[in-house]
């Protein structure tokens, strides 16, 4: 007889049973280079004021369940236009999510999400754990979009979804808004610009909201310096917004984000300072390892770097590069390809000036010993 666990185990979806849950690595006593975090911490009297704040958090009493205060604050801080609507995530990931959900529907094998390749894990990841088929269009050799596979994608699949992130991430670059423009016009459906890294861009479709009623914009605080908060928020046209809005769950946005969130919003500037640091930082970053022998770098628009360890290197394994560069008290990104687009590539978030400091001499010993 088969026992309570075995069945339990056995109606779990095969798709669930076949995935590998999301790895993050154990930077314990580590500089950390690998998550695409703000460096920065908030200023010691900033700091003293969102105690206050959280420490009168009614923790007792369930949250404002639309973020109403939060919202607000949202929509002006983020320059979305007034004709639309906002809804708040748990993270980009939900929003992600909710998304899929909206346009799953299990008696039609047809219905797809398109994204791009290499490009954001979840986006698969989601389609997949939702019961929805994923189509990842391989980029040109250079991180561009191929532009006639897209239009014949599209044509062929009338994806329900198209996510784009802009700049993307792994390759940390920004589309060209020309080919962008085109696939909004040609979409059947929904376009989601993932915006996640728009600090670092300074190119952004938030304002192009009122050219097209299929785009939405997708942002995050958590590039912005609030990681920790798990906050995201879709941008668009209110009817579509309004869909969405109702597989949100209730309360998604707990108390202590709603006051932490609203408070750094009340002090933006702070964060945007922090950005623009971090802008700095990527170009002095960008130089000195561009001027390492061994090492293709390539461009950068967010807050990260994407870099080839050459086969012609004196250490041409990228594995033992990052290997190194753990020993030596830095841990950075392990692509883990051995062919395709990330081939031999490593992925270095920008840090403080000691930070990318530390980096770029462990990088230089990885590479010359």
């Amino acid at each position: 007889m088969n026992s309570p666990l075995k069945n339990s185990l056995r109606l779990i979806r095969e798709v669930v049973r076949q995935a590998r849950a999301y790895h993050v690595a154990d930077a314990s006593g580590l500089i950390k280079l690998d998550a695409m975090e703000n460096p920065y911490n908030l200023p010691d009297d900033l700091r003293r004021k969102l105690q206050e704040k959280l420490g009168a958090a009614e923790l007792n009493r369930y949250p404002d369940p639309a973020a109403a205060a939060l919202r607000k604050k949202l929509l002006q801080v983020m320059q979305v236009p007034e004709s639309k609507s906002i809804v708040l995530g748990n993270g980009s990931d939900e929003l992600i999510q909710m998304l899929a959900m909206a346009v799953a529907d299990h008696n039609n094998s047809d219905i797809c999400v398109m994204s791009f390749e290499p490009g954001f894990v979840m986006y698969k990841i989601i389609a997949d754990f939702v019961g929805i088929n994923y189509v990842g269009i391989p980029l040109n050799d250079d991180f561009s979009l191929d532009m006639p596979a897209t239009r014949l994608a599209i044509a062929q699949l009338k994806p329900a979804l198209i996510f784009i992130a802009y700049p993307n991430n792994p390759s940390a670059n920004c589309y060209r808004e020309l080919d962008i423009e085109e696939i909004i016009s040609l979409a059947p459906s929904m376009v989601i610009l993932d915006e996640a890294y728009h600090p670092f861009a300074q190119t952004s479709f938030m304002r192009r909201l009122t050219e097209f009623d299929n785009l939405l914009v997708m942002r995050t605080v958590s590039k912005l310096g609030l990681a920790g908060l798990r906050l995201g928020l879709l941008c668009g046209h209110p009817d579509i917004i309004n869909e969405i809005d109702k597989i949100r769950l209730p309360y998604n946005i707990n108390v202590l984000t709603q006051i932490a969130a609203g408070f750094m919003l009340d002090n933006v500037e702070i964060l945007n300072q922090q950005a623009k640091s971090i802008r700095e930082q990527r170009s002095r970053l960008l130089n000195a390892m561009r001027a390492i022998p061994g090492l293709e770098v390539f461009p950068s628009q967010a807050n990260f770097i994407l870099f080839r360890v050459l086969d012609n290197a004196k250490n041409n394994s990228a594995n033992d590069v990052f290997e190194s560069i753990k020993r030596s008290g830095v841990l950075i990104k392990n692509m883990r390809a051995d062919s395709g687009l990330l081939r031999n590539c490593l992925r270095v978030t920008v840090g403080t000036a000691e930070e990318n400091q530390a980096f770029l001499d462990a990088l230089e010993k990885a590479v010359n010993s």
